[in-house]
């Protein structure tokens, strides 16, 4: 299918995970007439991560609106964002400096001590953590292949922001035991989104594509003018 929109959609994951997660937003958005590409990211450090994102923005033939992590700051071609229950960091700061002061009661993610510069969930407490309204099937494959998340990519800061410049639209997952929904709340807020919530879990891309595809369709109009 030839696409019918003025934007292309990148879909990047986020730590843990790969691209596969994103399978069922890929193919709503494909039915729904956009063409869509997939971000591998090696998840060792933020610069690695910034350049395979620009490797796959640099071969869209359109303008983009990036649905993930803003690893890459203000990066050519990307006219909106869309974070699905994710970091949005400020100039300097890093996942390490937004997760070190939870919200007080906020559930504390299973990370297990670093191996080898590397971290992964405990695998027997990676559904209730991260994924637990993914069937159970599904949830323990997620478990079981895991991503080596590098702590590198952990504190690599963020030198320019892509929403000061780029207009943004966030999806807060309230059941999240990840990112506490509070920190999305806050981050969301500076951010000057336009904000949904839906319950659900961290997964949320996983086990609700057809919620996570709608705010995404509902951006492209607001990308429109920029778009041209």
């Amino acid at each position: 299918m030839a696409s019918t929109h003025a934007v292309n959609v990148v879909l990047v994951h986020g730590g843990f995970v790969d691209g596969a997660g994103w399978e069922g937003v890929y193919k709503i958005l494909k039915t729904n007439g956009y063409d869509v590409s997939v971000v591998q990211n090696p998840t060792l450090s933020l610069v690695g991560d910034v350049a395979a994102t620009k490797l796959i923005l640099a071969a869209q033939g359109r303008p983009v609106i990036l649905v993930g992590h803003s690893y890459g700051g203000a990066v050519t071609k990307v006219v909106g964002l869309v974070y699905i229950t994710a970091f949005a960091p400020d100039q300097g700061e890093s996942v390490t400096s937004l997760i070190k002061d939870p919200p007080p009661g906020a559930p504390v993610p299973p990370i297990l001590p670093p191996q080898d510069g590397y971290l992964f969930l405990d695998k027997a407490k990676f559904r209730a953590s991260f994924a637990a309204d993914v069937d159970a099937d599904r949830a323990a494959f997620m478990a079981d292949s895991q991503v080596p998340w590098g702590v590198a990519a952990l504190s690599g800061t963020i030198s320019n922001p892509a929403w000061r410049t780029k207009p943004s639209w966030y999806l807060v997952a309230t059941e999240d035991k990840m990112i506490p929904p509070a920190a999305q709340r806050f981050m969301s807020k500076r951010a000057g989104s336009t904000v949904v919530e839906e319950p659900g879990s961290h997964a949320i891309y996983v086990s609700k594509p057809a919620a996570v595809a709608s705010l995404i369709d509902s951006a492209a109009p607001g990308v429109k003018g920029i778009a041209r």
